[in-house]
């Protein structure tokens, strides 16, 4: 897929087919993120990558009010950050992280895996399922599989506010 059709294609995915990922997309997918623009050159992320069933399962006990689909993905990156009081290196931390996970996502879409995003509330069942040291926690965790309601492709009209609507030049 071109880069502008897989930014057309994908979606938010929150069902997926029980195709496992080869591992050749997943190391793509993972690549994404490594290789991602990290302020400073900082790159205080970490990934973990999981593909067990069962932890998968508990895993979306994570986030009870919308992870549920992490249970039913192929894998799951969970983006994990140091704990950080100070907001300068936690906003730039968080970007980063937007900037990965878009990377991933768009890798992942361009081989035709769909991909849902998860919040992470219950940090201290996280660090248990993943082993993650006390001064670390779980940012984000991103589902990957293929779809099960249709095949990612790009949308003609997405569904979104119009362009006038959204963008301004020079002044609001």
């Amino acid at each position: 897929m071109e880069t502008w059709d897989a930014i057309r294609a994908r979606r938010n995915v929150r069902q997926y087919t029980d195709e496992p990922i080869p591992d050749e997309a997943l190391e793509r997918i993972l690549e994404a993120a490594r290789i991602s623009p990290s302020g400073g050159n900082q790159q205080r992320w970490d990934f973990v990558v999981v593909t067990d069933r069962q932890t998968l399962k508990e895993l979306a006990k994570v986030w009870p009010q919308g992870g549920t689909h992490i249970a039913s993905s192929a894998a799951t990156v969970v983006l994990v950050l140091p704990v950080e009081e100070e907001l300068r290196p936690r906003l730039i931390d968080n970007y980063d992280l937007g900037q990965a996970t878009m990377n991933m996502m768009l890798a992942a879409a361009d081989l035709g895996i769909g991909s849902g995003h998860s919040a992470a509330t219950e940090q201290d069942l996280a660090r248990k399922l993943l082993g993650l040291p006390q001064d670390r926690y779980v940012a984000y965790m991103i589902g990957f599989g293929y779809p099960a309601d249709r095949p990612l492709k790009p949308l003609k009209k997405p569904n979104r506010r119009d362009f006038d609507d959204v963008i301004h030049r020079e002044r609001w």
